[in-house]
């Protein structure tokens, strides 16, 4: 027969197991395609891989509203875009489209560590995202996708401040939510990746990941002057740190 007191060290212990659970910590792992470790096909793969989550799974509709926000508080018909970490392109190349439906028209300019990764042309540079090789207020906008989660604290706050001295408007970051739910959802859509790039970043991905708590900590300690954080589609979070205005205020809408 359980006791009383058992009753309530099991209750104890169910509470902590589904706190662990809602409220991963933080773990550090090296990404495959940071590195580079594969055949030139198996990041061709996972490059694919990369624009199909970001197609199905609200990568591409955060940067849209995103800049949408920023045009509309603007009033601004036409912006240019530094895209960070880019890519191919995939992601801003999407949203501009897109964007041509509300009467906004993008430029955008593309910046990756690696030239391999990048679709080539006039608008594409091979650069370092915490040492942007640009003049200051040289783009309207400096934006990133899926990059934020690869950085360090430091190096996060280190990056706004970089972005915020390159543009003239605000910092766009979409990214990732750190959740158990979310890992849980990546493992199950496991088959759906080309690449074992992909299986073994998509995981890690999650589990670096920061929560929206903890990216407005981040924040307050950059030079933005107010900041925006709101939650989209199946686990991610749109941010916008704005370069100027009246108050350092942070906002958060998860």
């Amino acid at each position: 027969m359980v006791s009383l007191q058992q009753r309530h060290v099991r209750a104890a212990d169910w509470r902590l197991t589904t706190a662990q659970f809602l409220f991963m910590r933080r773990v550090v792992t090296t990404e495959l395609l940071d590195t580079d470790s594969g055949t030139p096909a198996e990041i061709a793969a996972s490059l694919g891989d990369l624009r199909r989550i970001n197609r199905w799974f609200g990568g591409i509709a955060t940067t849209e509203q995103m800049i949408r926000g920023v045009a509309r508080e603007m009033n601004a018909p036409s912006l240019s875009l530094l895209e960070v970490a880019a890519g191919s392109g995939y992601v801003p190349e999407m949203a501009c489209e897109r964007l041509r439906n509300y009467g906004v028209k993008l430029r955008v300019t593309l910046l990756d560590r690696a030239p391999s990764h990048l679709a080539g042309g006039n608008h594409a540079i091979a650069g370092d995202a915490l040492a942007l090789p640009f003049r200051g207020a040289s783009f309207d906008l400096v934006g990133c996708n899926l990059f934020a989660h690869h950085l360090s604290p430091e190096e996060f706050v280190r990056f706004v401040d970089e972005a915020l001295r390159v543009c003239r408007v605000a910092v766009l970051i979409n990214d990732l939510v750190r959740r158990a739910l979310h890992l849980s959802l990546v493992y199950a859509g496991l088959p759906l990746y080309r690449s074992r790039i992909t299986r073994h970043d998509a995981p890690a991905s999650v589990r670096q990941a920061y929560t929206p708590e903890e990216m407005k900590t981040l924040l307050q300690r950059t030079r933005a002057s107010r900041t925006e954080i709101r939650r989209h589609y199946l686990f991610r979070m749109g941010i916008i740190a704005w370069k100027s205005g009246p108050v350092k205020r942070a906002t958060l809408n998860a």
